[in-house]
């Protein structure tokens, strides 16, 4: 047997994931999937594929991009969630907070190169502050959050709004606002060694996950089985499912990519934009 390993957030998008590694569609063919949960997002993965301890990987859209400018060999081979993510402006409940109180305090990140890293280069641009003078201090993931909200100082944490709800609830985190990644929320990576080994494997795995995306899209049993696998409350999932909405086909919009490069250009993320056909695999990835 060999293995194909896949590697994601533990998060609700990925269930049309999870269910797919139960499912192990290959393994007749000599294929098992495996999955591993990665708290530390999407940095860790990139890193991950890199040095080949993944095959696949489900990645937040912007993270990948700057990764694969600045060489990740791996590829995007589709995308896996269309929608944007909504992502929470949130401080410890210690503190008396507002969003005209934000400036000047340290940002949590997961790791440099990660959603939180880069959104927070976005967030510094809505506010109007200087994004050389951003104070950053990497924390691993949400537990190492948890444990920085506890000091003495006051800190900021971007992380997924519903991803958090349950510690917004506790009291632990307070919300003081949103802010919408202006692209895709994810896509879908193979590495190189995946796509010259496993090419027609890869298609298989990411056409299945596609299949039960679109399945469980509308299916009246997935928000209790979505809020108890992921701890969060009914009716937080189902107003999540109202706004997330899961990639059915290898159909890339040229202008999504294009869009997010200019964007973190236009923040130095990144040094320049790349022809859009450097960042897909035009086997798996029809650019429309």
């Amino acid at each position: 047997m060999d293995n194909i390993k896949s590697v994601g957030v533990t998060e609700d998008y990925n269930y049309p994931w999870i269910k797919t590694v139960g499912e192990q569609p290959l393994i007749d063919e000599g294929i098992v999937l495996e999955w591993t949960d990665e708290p530390k997002g999407s940095g860790a993965m990139n890193k991950a594929i890199r040095e080949g301890k993944a095959d696949l990987a489900v990645v937040l859209t912007e993270s990948f991009i700057k990764d694969r400018i600045e060489g990740n060999p791996a590829k995007m081979i589709g995308f896996h969630v269309l929608s944007p993510l909504i992502w929470g402006i949130h401080v410890s409940s210690r503190f008396e907070w507002g969003e005209k109180d934000l400036k000047n305090h340290p940002i949590l990140i997961s790791r440099k190169g990660s959603g939180s890293h880069l959104m927070a280069f976005l967030l510094a641009r809505q506010y109007g502050w200087e994004p050389g003078q951003l104070n950053f201090e990497v924390i691993g993931d949400l537990d190492g959050a948890k444990r920085a909200m506890e000091g003495d100082e006051p800190r900021i944490f971007l992380w997924e709004k519903y991803t958090t709800m349950p510690l917004v609830k506790q009291g632990l985190f307070y919300r003081v606002g949103e802010i919408p990644s202006p692209w895709p929320a994810f896509v879908t990576v193979a590495s190189a060694h995946a796509l010259e080994q496993y090419p027609e494997h890869v298609r298989k795995i990411r056409d299945r996950v596609y299949q039960n995306a679109t399945s469980l899209t509308g299916s009246a049993g997935l928000p209790q089985r979505l809020s108890e696998n992921y701890g969060i409350a009914l009716e937080d999932i189902r107003e999540w499912l109202t706004q997330t909405r899961w990639a059915s086909s290898g159909q890339v919009s040229k202008q999504s990519l294009l869009s997010t490069m200019e964007i973190l250009e236009s923040h130095q993320l990144i040094q320049k934009a790349i022809p859009m056909e450097d960042l897909v695999d035009q086997r798996f990835v029809t650019l429309e």
